[in-house]
């Protein structure tokens, strides 16, 4: 696509979060010029073995990035802003966000170690700033973690309003309610286009609110007798802060485990948000207490196999054990996509006579998103004249997109990963499309989804390996017994008989090659003939690898 066409033209383009659930990146266009709002991680599936993080790939923005005005940043959820210390650098722009924001990123840059670290301008909460030719104002709403901001984008085109994620709460426990007034303002002046969280399109009724599920806490806490341990998203302070409160209300002692709930806790420590007088002690500590005087919050309430929840399911974790009688309490909802693993962790728990607790037994959860009742009341305030449903799979954003128009929207468009939307009054529509996609995180390293990297990890999985290996003389003898070894493949105890057969044939493959054979003639003979073998007996195509040393 020319941008250059449309140089005069408001265009939104999001890389990350219309496809999905997470990993939120977005890009909108005027004047030639680029803004991206929020840049975010998403779960890996099990389509990605050992990876547990993806990120948006931002070739399309690194190749503008002299025309990429800046970043603003709407929160501080791993799905907002995770993605940051790994793909910064691509692009490169200064990034505009609150405080409780702006700290909670610098403890996450930080901890990638040395090299150049992005320019952060603080906004504070409410407040207007103008990233030429874009103007600015955050706009204060409610959600699960401090200064969740909308943000209201002003061109001469017209205005958008991001919202990021959102709910209406009026007891929200963390900062002040949604500023109501603020989006009616709004909405009196006039909106083109609200880009709008999709999450929970399909919920009736409200959310609920924080206020409501510390007081659930306590008592589900109070009910349990022996060690309690708490697990929720390490990035949902507002739960975080509760969790400890409700802690302190039953006599109890609070414990963390996991880096980012560390992270997290300090940062609002830093940020006013958290009193220092608030004692904390360490998962060692923890474990020489009585088991009814601690509650432990943990990571890892969606599975994830690194997370300090899976560990202590597996029985891996350095430092904590849980014994028969003590509880566990999920005080989150399972992601689409992550319920086989959340459904293994319940298992290995209650396997080990340990009490698991989820917000089917108890009001222990409220999302930080919008149901119908919610998006109603945004709706009748804000009046925009284009809806473009976000943050959502493409089944949520069909439905709102619906549930838009049932609220006298005249516009709506589907969005989806690298769709070029033309915010234009009546002629709103899909121009094209760019480059997008993910990036595994694979450690510290960025891989492709689609590279040799993975497909050979997949293959692995699914079909195992076989590894041929034999060394060779200069008469193409053998020097040596040849090798093989089947991981995966085959049981070297049950399949010996056939382990010996192919042995034997590959031992004759070798011994009768030619004098003046290549040595890669050889290995590739010896690949072919094991494929061929395997497939024969097992049905199977495992990944071949030969060996062969000419010595």
């Amino acid at each position: 696509m020319d941008f250059k066409k449309f140089k005069d033209d408001l265009l939104f383009v999001p890389l990350g979060g219309s496809n999905e659930i997470g990993m939120n990146l977005n890009l909108y266009h005027f004047g030639g010029k680029w803004l991206m709002v929020d840049c975010g991680i998403g779960f890996a599936g099990e389509y990605l073995p050992g990876v547990d993080i993806v990120v948006p790939d931002v070739s399309f923005i690194a190749e503008r990035k002299a025309d990429l005005v800046g970043l603003v940043v709407t929160h501080a959820h791993e799905d907002h802003v995770g993605a940051i210390p790994y793909v910064w650098r691509e692009f490169g722009c200064p990034i505009y966000t609150t405080p409780f924001t702006a700290a909670f990123l610098r403890h996450k840059v930080n901890e990638m170690g040395p090299g150049t670290k992005p320019k952060i301008i603080e906004m504070q909460p409410g407040s207007k700033i103008d990233i030429a030719p874009f103007g600015i104002e955050l706009v204060q709403l409610t959600h699960s973690i401090p200064e969740m901001q909308a943000v209201a984008i002003t061109t001469p085109k017209g205005i958008v309003l991001h919202t990021g994620d959102w709910k209406f709460d009026d007891e929200p426990l963390v900062g002040p309610v949604s500023d109501v007034a603020a989006l009616k303002r709004y909405g009196d002046q006039g909106i083109l286009a609200m880009v709008c969280d999709s999450t929970n399109v399909f919920v009736d009724g409200a959310s609920g609110s924080e206020g409501a599920v510390h007081d659930a806490l306590i008592e589900a806490i109070k009910g349990c007798k022996e060690r309690v341990l708490v697990s929720t998203f390490a990035s949902n302070f507002a739960r975080v802060k509760t969790i400890i409160e409700a802690a302190e209300a039953t006599g109890r002692v609070v414990a963390l485990a996991g880096r980012s709930l560390h992270r997290v806790v300090e940062t609002a420590r830093e940020s006013g948000y958290l009193s220092k007088d608030v004692e904390l002690i360490s998962d060692r500590e923890a474990m020489n207490l009585p088991r009814k005087d601690v509650v432990i919050i943990a990571t890892g309430c969606q599975g994830e196999p690194r997370a300090a929840l899976s560990r202590i399911a597996r029985g891996d974790h350095p430092t904590i054990r849980l014994s028969p009688g003590d509880a566990v309490i999920f005080s989150s909802r399972k992601i689409p996509g992550n319920e086989s693993r959340v459904n293994w962790m319940h298992n290995a728990l209650v396997s080990k006579k340990i009490e698991v607790i989820t917000e089917k037994d108890h009001f222990i959860h409220v999302s930080g998103h919008p149901a119908r009742d919610e998006l109603k009341k945004m709706y009748a305030l804000v009046r925009p004249q284009i809806a473009v449903p976000t943050h959502g799979e493409a089944r949520h954003l069909h439905e709102h997109c619906k549930f838009a128009r049932l609220q006298g929207v005249k516009e709506t468009v589907e969005a989806k990963n690298g769709a070029v939307i033309w915010l234009e009054p009546n002629e709103a529509s899909v121009l094209d499309h760019v480059p997008s996609g993910y990036v595994a995180v694979d450690g510290l390293s960025l891989i492709p989804t689609d590279g040799e990297i993975i497909r050979t990890r997949r293959k692995l999985r699914d079909d195992g390996i076989v590894i041929i290996s034999a060394a060779i003389d200069e008469n193409r003898q053998l020097a040596g017994e040849l090798q093989l070894s089947a991981p995966g493949v085959l049981d070297a105890e049950e399949d010996a008989e056939l382990i010996e057969e192919l042995v034997d044939e590959l031992t004759r493959i070798v011994e009768t090659a030619p004098k003046k054979a290549k040595p890669a003639d050889i290995k590739e003979s010896l690949r072919l003939a094991a494929r061929k073998l395997i497939k024969n007996e097992l049905d199977k195509k495992p990944v071949i690898e030969v060996m062969l040393l000419a010595v």
